[in-house]
């Protein structure tokens, strides 16, 4: 019994030495933590009443506040861009004392130049001069920096990037048009600033974890991740976590902005802040379509409208019957990345020509026009992957690739058009399915997304347009879109052009200027 008693209090003994031990080395390490925690906070607070001393020193300077707009490629031809320009252009127009500012990473062009692009390509002028601000280390957004953790990385590369931005320029209210929301806590909590975002595709969404939890290979959930679960596990926890720290990120802002109803209901489920966003869906170009008359109608109206559009495009051919319509041509309108889906088109296109064979309306009645605008070498190598295929599936004689084009062009190839195609599946809005529906083109859209939700819907009861999902359904419903009579066919033409009225640039104007009145006055 006494033998016992001496083990067990020898073992507290032990225990209590081991106790001691452990305290004595935990201690210093809580307090280094606590020392370091509070030196950089101090560090955060010296930043921020730096950077808020360069505001208010600049705004003694200028004599007003400054709106700063974070678009990395705003000399792009997509329609974000369109958003940046008609978003200047409408706060200009309201707000004369503010001056506003762009940060770009677009390198080997001048501001000028990047203003001539846009009124080239979207028909849009400002009113008064912009400033830009060129960004040396664009390089941390492209995904091919990240072949792994792709979208960490990039948004990781964001931050040091809006740093980089924030260092140049302390703006009054920052607008991140991009989707870059990690850079909104540094310009909210380091620049004091006011932040706005205007976001057209959540980072990450609940479809992407479906798609890798389902195990289906996308562009974004390669082969190899697909085939092997594990690795699916944990690109679900992956995803998961990022989700949890974008969601804290765009929570920052004052004021959200989305562009669709999809688009809409996963940023409230991954920012949870309802009463700070709402929907302002993009500027579409309607008005530049919309006094074409729609083949079919009055035979006198259309050939006086044939020729107006003819002297406004400069096109040799006078009016209507200088437009051969023995051809049809099928036009796709979007950015070469790699979400687009353009190999579906070039399949479902293949498959259409199978179908139609070589007889009276067949081969060499249809084409395929790719319109789009390259960002980037990546783009340009996709472009070149795109032709590589239509080589191979024996196409390319049949299909046209057009990129980068003036406003003027993309115009003239929608106008004549049959069918407009569009791919991406969850497409967060889709302006170039607008903009076909505007010029009296027939669209044949991804069955998700904004066309599916937001614009290819049914107008007072009338269709308008068709939707697909896979390179069978889209090539019948091209054969279906041929195959209508003319009144058919300008039945639903009508009603494609009449509902597209909600997203003009006047539209959106209105509704960006509500959104952000709150942060202006």
């Amino acid at each position: 019994m006494a033998g016992h008693e001496r083990h067990h209090h020898h073992f507290s003994l032990c225990f209590c030495d081991l106790m001691r031990l452990l305290w004595s080395l935990v201690m210093p390490c809580v307090y280094l933590s606590l020392a370091l925690a509070l030196l950089l906070l101090l560090a955060l607070l010296g930043l921020r009443m730096w950077l808020q001393g360069r505001r208010t020193s600049r705004r003694a300077q200028e004599g007003g506040p400054a709106v700063a707009f974070f678009h990395p490629y705003c000399n792009a031809g997509g329609g974000g861009e369109r958003v940046l320009w008609c978003s200047l252009r409408a706060l200009m127009n309201r707000y004369p004392n503010v001056s506003f500012v762009v940060y770009t990473g677009d390198k080997g062009v001048t501001g000028e130049q990047i203003l001539e692009g846009a009124r080239q390509r979207f028909n849009i002028t400002l009113p008064r001069p912009v400033t830009f601000i060129f960004l040396r280390h664009r390089g941390l957004v492209e995904a091919g920096s990240y072949p792994h953790f792709t979208l960490l990385g990039q948004s990781l590369g964001s931050m040091f990037l809006g740093w980089e931005a924030l260092t140049a320029f302390v703006p009054d209210l920052y607008v991140d048009s991009m989707g870059y929301a990690f850079t909104l806590p540094i310009f909210r909590y380091l620049g004091g600033c006011k932040v706005a975002s205007y976001v057209h595709y959540p980072t990450v969404s609940t479809d992407m974890l479906s798609v890798v939890r389902e195990r289906n290979p996308r562009f974004n959930n390669a082969d190899f991740i697909s085939r092997n679960p594990v690795l699916s596990a944990l690109k679900v926890v992956y995803y998961c976590c990022f989700a949890l720290l974008y969601g804290l990120a765009g929570s920052c802002s004052d004021v959200v902005m989305v562009n669709s109803t999809w688009t809409l209901g996963h940023i409230l489920a991954l920012w949870r802040a309802p009463s700070r966003t709402s929907i302002v869906y993009p500027p579409c170009d309607v008005r530049a379509f919309l006094d074409i008359p729609l083949e079919g109608e009055d035979e006198d109206e259309l050939e006086e409208g044939w020729e107006e559009l003819g002297r406004e495009l400069g096109s040799e051919e006078e009016g209507r019957g200088g437009v051969d319509r023995k051809c049809h041509s099928i036009v796709s309108v979007g950015q070469f990345r790699p979400e687009k889906d353009h190999p579906l088109q070039i399949r479902a296109f293949r498959k259409l020509l199978d179908r139609k064979g070589d007889g009276p309306g067949g081969r060499e009645a249809l084409r395929l026009v790719l319109i789009g605008g390259c960002r980037n070498r990546e783009d340009e190598d996709r472009v070149l992957m795109l032709r590589g295929l239509c080589q191979e599936l024996g196409v390319s004689d049949r299909v046209d690739f057009r990129l980068n084009v003036p406003f003027e062009e993309l115009k003239r190839e929608l106008v004549n058009a049959t069918i407009g195609l569009h791919t991406m599946w969850n497409e967060h809005f889709g302006i170039g399915v607008v903009e076909c529906m505007a010029a009296g083109t027939i669209v044949l859209a991804h069955k998700s997304g904004g066309p599916k939700l937001d614009i290819v819907v049914p107008h007072e009861g009338r269709q308008t347009g068709f939707l697909a999902d896979s390179e069978d359904s889209y090539a019948a419903a091209m054969e279906t879109i041929l195959a209508l009579s003319p009144s058919a066919k300008l039945e639903i033409k009508r009603a494609a052009r009449e509902s597209v009225g909600r997203f003009s640039d006047q539209e959106f104007e209105a509704c960006f200027l509500a959104a952000t009145e709150c942060l202006l006055n």
